[in-house]
Protein backbone atom coordinates (compact mmCIF):
# COMPACT_ATOMS: atom_id res chain seq x y z
CA UNK A 1 0.00 0.00 0.00
CA UNK A 2 1.44 3.79 -1.14
CA UNK A 3 2.15 6.48 1.52
CA UNK A 4 -0.86 8.52 -0.89
CA UNK A 5 -3.22 5.82 -0.74
CA UNK A 6 -3.17 5.45 3.63
CA UNK A 7 -3.12 9.02 3.72
CA UNK A 8 -6.38 9.26 1.77
CA UNK A 9 -8.12 8.12 5.42
CA UNK A 10 -8.96 9.96 8.57
CA UNK A 11 -7.78 7.04 11.33
CA UNK A 12 -10.42 6.89 13.77
CA UNK A 13 -8.94 5.59 16.57
CA UNK A 14 -10.31 4.84 20.51
CA UNK A 15 -6.71 4.24 21.88
CA UNK A 16 -4.87 6.64 19.84
CA UNK A 17 -1.44 5.83 22.38
CA UNK A 18 0.33 4.63 19.52
CA UNK A 19 0.64 7.80 16.74
CA UNK A 20 -0.16 7.40 12.98
CA UNK A 21 3.08 6.94 11.90
CA UNK A 22 4.07 4.39 14.14
CA UNK A 23 1.17 1.95 12.97
CA UNK A 24 1.94 3.12 9.38
CA UNK A 25 5.22 2.26 10.37
CA UNK A 26 4.31 -1.36 11.97
CA UNK A 27 1.90 -2.13 8.87
CA UNK A 28 4.44 -1.79 5.98
CA UNK A 29 6.44 -4.51 7.93
CA UNK A 30 3.49 -7.08 7.87
CA UNK A 31 1.84 -9.13 4.94
CA UNK A 32 -0.79 -7.05 2.51
CA UNK A 33 -4.08 -9.05 2.51
CA UNK A 34 -7.35 -8.35 1.15
CA UNK A 35 -10.52 -9.97 2.60
CA UNK A 36 -14.43 -9.40 0.94
CA UNK A 37 -17.21 -8.52 2.77
CA UNK A 38 -18.67 -11.08 5.55
CA UNK A 39 -14.92 -12.84 6.12
CA UNK A 40 -13.88 -13.79 9.29
CA UNK A 41 -10.69 -12.98 10.54
CA UNK A 42 -10.32 -14.18 13.97
CA UNK A 43 -12.59 -16.56 15.72
CA UNK A 44 -13.21 -16.56 18.99
CA UNK A 45 -11.02 -19.26 20.30
CA UNK A 46 -8.68 -19.97 17.77
CA UNK A 47 -4.69 -20.04 18.63
CA UNK A 48 -2.65 -17.39 16.92
CA UNK A 49 0.28 -15.15 16.80
CA UNK A 50 -0.54 -12.41 14.66
CA UNK A 51 -2.09 -9.08 14.95
CA UNK A 52 -3.63 -6.95 12.21
CA UNK A 53 -3.53 -3.22 11.34
CA UNK A 54 -6.94 -2.58 9.35
CA UNK A 55 -5.30 -0.35 6.27
CA UNK A 56 -8.98 -0.17 4.69
CA UNK A 57 -12.28 -0.97 5.23
CA UNK A 58 -14.28 -1.57 8.56
CA UNK A 59 -14.47 -4.81 10.79
CA UNK A 60 -16.68 -5.71 13.98
CA UNK A 61 -15.26 -6.92 17.06
CA UNK A 62 -17.78 -9.71 18.51
CA UNK A 63 -19.01 -12.64 20.49
CA UNK A 64 -21.80 -15.02 20.27
CA UNK A 65 -23.53 -15.90 22.90
CA UNK A 66 -24.53 -19.65 22.69
CA UNK A 67 -28.12 -18.75 22.09
CA UNK A 68 -26.89 -17.64 18.77
CA UNK A 69 -27.46 -13.97 19.71
CA UNK A 70 -24.12 -10.96 18.84
CA UNK A 71 -22.99 -8.87 21.06
CA UNK A 72 -20.68 -6.21 18.99
CA UNK A 73 -17.88 -4.63 21.12
CA UNK A 74 -15.97 -2.32 18.78
CA UNK A 75 -16.85 -1.54 14.97
CA UNK A 76 -13.15 -0.39 14.11
CA UNK A 77 -12.07 1.41 10.99
CA UNK A 78 -8.60 2.51 8.98
CA UNK A 79 -5.64 3.19 11.14
CA UNK A 80 -6.82 0.59 14.20
CA UNK A 81 -5.52 -2.82 15.11
CA UNK A 82 -6.79 -5.63 16.52
CA UNK A 83 -5.27 -9.34 17.42
CA UNK A 84 -2.84 -7.89 19.49
CA UNK A 85 -3.19 -9.59 22.66
CA UNK A 86 -1.93 -13.08 20.67
CA UNK A 87 1.30 -11.21 20.14
CA UNK A 88 2.05 -11.14 24.59
CA UNK A 89 0.20 -14.13 25.74
CA UNK A 90 0.02 -16.81 22.64
CA UNK A 91 -3.76 -17.58 24.56
CA UNK A 92 -7.28 -18.44 22.59
CA UNK A 93 -8.61 -15.28 20.73
CA UNK A 94 -10.80 -13.83 23.46
CA UNK A 95 -13.23 -12.61 20.18
CA UNK A 96 -14.04 -12.75 16.65
CA UNK A 97 -13.57 -10.37 14.17
CA UNK A 98 -15.48 -9.44 10.77
CA UNK A 99 -15.16 -7.35 7.69
CA UNK A 100 -18.21 -5.32 7.43
CA UNK A 101 -17.24 -4.66 3.78
CA UNK A 102 -14.03 -5.29 1.84
CA UNK A 103 -10.96 -4.63 4.09
CA UNK A 104 -7.22 -4.39 3.39
CA UNK A 105 -4.73 -5.13 6.44
CA UNK A 106 -1.41 -5.80 7.41
CA UNK A 107 -1.15 -8.77 8.58
CA UNK A 108 1.63 -8.87 11.61
CA UNK A 109 3.10 -11.76 13.24
CA UNK A 110 4.99 -11.86 16.64
CA UNK A 111 8.47 -12.11 15.16
CA UNK A 112 7.97 -8.92 13.22
CA UNK A 113 6.54 -6.90 15.43
CA UNK A 114 9.22 -7.50 18.10
CA UNK A 115 11.18 -7.00 15.25
CA UNK A 116 9.84 -3.65 14.95
CA UNK A 117 9.93 -2.96 18.72
CA UNK A 118 13.49 -3.68 19.09
CA UNK A 119 14.09 -0.91 16.30
CA UNK A 120 11.41 1.30 17.92
CA UNK A 121 11.36 0.46 21.94
CA UNK A 122 10.16 3.43 22.56
CA UNK A 123 6.73 2.19 21.14
CA UNK A 124 6.64 -0.23 23.40
CA UNK A 125 5.47 1.42 26.41
CA UNK A 126 2.56 3.43 24.13
CA UNK A 127 1.69 -0.14 22.95
CA UNK A 128 1.11 -1.13 26.55
CA UNK A 129 -0.72 2.28 27.66
CA UNK A 130 -3.39 1.58 24.63
CA UNK A 131 -3.84 -2.43 26.27
CA UNK A 132 -4.53 -0.45 29.37
CA UNK A 133 -7.28 1.68 27.92
CA UNK A 134 -8.72 -1.22 26.14
CA UNK A 135 -9.24 -3.02 29.57
CA UNK A 136 -10.73 0.33 30.71
CA UNK A 137 -13.14 0.54 27.30
CA UNK A 138 -14.47 -3.05 27.61
CA UNK A 139 -14.94 -2.78 31.56
CA UNK A 140 -17.18 0.38 30.31
CA UNK A 141 -19.00 -1.56 28.05
CA UNK A 142 -19.84 -4.07 30.50
CA UNK A 143 -20.93 -1.50 32.96
CA UNK A 144 -22.71 0.46 30.16
CA UNK A 145 -24.97 -2.61 29.27
CA UNK A 146 -25.66 -3.68 32.82
CA UNK A 147 -26.18 -0.46 34.12
CA UNK A 148 -28.01 1.15 31.91
CA UNK A 149 -31.55 1.63 30.13
CA UNK A 150 -31.49 1.86 25.97
CA UNK A 151 -31.23 5.30 25.56
CA UNK A 152 -28.19 5.54 28.04
CA UNK A 153 -26.74 2.76 26.15
CA UNK A 154 -26.96 4.56 23.05
CA UNK A 155 -25.96 7.57 24.42
CA UNK A 156 -22.66 6.04 25.92
CA UNK A 157 -21.96 4.45 22.13
CA UNK A 158 -22.10 7.04 20.11
CA UNK A 159 -19.80 9.17 22.64
CA UNK A 160 -17.81 6.37 22.35
CA UNK A 161 -17.41 6.28 19.23
CA UNK A 162 -16.70 10.04 18.20
CA UNK A 163 -13.80 12.43 17.79
CA UNK A 164 -13.36 15.55 18.32
CA UNK A 165 -14.02 17.77 15.34
CA UNK A 166 -13.64 21.95 15.76
CA UNK A 167 -16.82 22.59 17.86
CA UNK A 168 -18.83 19.25 17.35
CA UNK A 169 -18.31 15.37 17.49
CA UNK A 170 -18.17 13.39 14.75
CA UNK A 171 -18.59 9.57 14.17
CA UNK A 172 -16.67 8.77 10.57
CA UNK A 173 -17.22 5.39 11.06
CA UNK A 174 -20.37 4.45 8.86
CA UNK A 175 -22.70 2.98 10.72
CA UNK A 176 -26.01 1.56 10.60
CA UNK A 177 -28.74 1.45 13.21
CA UNK A 178 -28.36 -2.59 13.15
CA UNK A 179 -24.31 -1.91 14.12
CA UNK A 180 -25.46 -0.02 17.06
CA UNK A 181 -28.21 -1.97 18.13
CA UNK A 182 -25.73 -4.72 18.27
CA UNK A 183 -23.32 -2.82 20.70
CA UNK A 184 -26.04 -1.92 22.79
CA UNK A 185 -27.79 -4.97 23.26
CA UNK A 186 -31.28 -3.55 21.57
CA UNK A 187 -33.48 -4.09 18.66
CA UNK A 188 -32.57 -2.21 15.36
CA UNK A 189 -36.36 -0.93 15.77
CA UNK A 190 -35.71 0.67 18.73
CA UNK A 191 -32.23 2.19 17.85
CA UNK A 192 -34.04 3.31 14.65
CA UNK A 193 -36.45 5.11 17.23
CA UNK A 194 -34.28 7.14 19.35
CA UNK A 195 -31.82 7.80 16.10
CA UNK A 196 -34.28 9.69 14.69
CA UNK A 197 -35.87 11.32 17.83
CA UNK A 198 -32.40 12.79 18.34
CA UNK A 199 -32.28 13.80 14.44
CA UNK A 200 -35.19 15.65 15.08
CA UNK A 201 -33.70 17.58 18.04
CA UNK A 202 -31.13 18.70 16.25
CA UNK A 203 -28.53 16.91 18.59
CA UNK A 204 -27.91 14.74 15.77
CA UNK A 205 -26.77 15.30 11.83
CA UNK A 206 -26.14 12.95 9.54
CA UNK A 207 -24.01 14.95 6.72
CA UNK A 208 -21.68 12.57 4.07
CA UNK A 209 -22.24 9.32 6.01
CA UNK A 210 -20.35 10.94 8.97
CA UNK A 211 -23.02 11.21 11.90
CA UNK A 212 -22.09 14.78 13.74
CA UNK A 213 -23.07 15.38 17.25
CA UNK A 214 -24.35 19.22 17.51
CA UNK A 215 -25.18 19.70 21.31
CA UNK A 216 -25.44 17.76 24.54
CA UNK A 217 -27.97 14.86 24.63
CA UNK A 218 -31.11 15.74 26.57
CA UNK A 219 -31.35 13.72 29.93
CA UNK A 220 -34.49 12.15 29.08
CA UNK A 221 -35.44 11.58 25.49
CA UNK A 222 -39.67 12.26 25.16
CA UNK A 223 -40.90 9.23 22.82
Amino acid sequence: MSENQWNRHEPHSLFPQLTEEEVTFISHHGEIKNYCKHSVLISEGDISNYMFILLEGKVKVYSLQRSGKEIVFNIQGPGEYFGELALIDESPRSASVMAMEPVTVSFVSKFTFETCLQERPEMAVRFLRTLTERVRYLTEIVKNLALRDVYGRVIFTLEMLSEKENDDRVIKLRLRHQDIASMVGSSREMVSKIMKELMEAGVLQKVDQHIYIKKGFPKVLEM
